[in-house]
């Protein structure tokens, strides 16, 4: 699934990113409202990982929809 169709569907998706990322708030999801940078960024801050590990969690994640 791309960027643009996550966008379109957030608000569904948020729940399985609740499950995958369980310390993101829901403050965190309304602003990342689907994009992938700011969703690393903030898996990145909440989980303590290397930039590159948060983009390649985000990778698999948008792959696994």
């Amino acid at each position: 699934m791309n960027e643009d169709r996550i966008k379109g569907k957030w608000k569904q998706l948020t729940g399985t990113v609740k499950e995958k990322w369980g310390k993101l708030t829901d403050d965190d999801l309304k602003v990342v409202e689907g994009n992938s940078e700011y969703l690393a960024g903030k898996i990145q801050e909440r989980y303590g990982v290397a930039r590159d590990e948060a983009e390649k969690q985000v990778r698999e994640f948008e792959r696994s929809l």
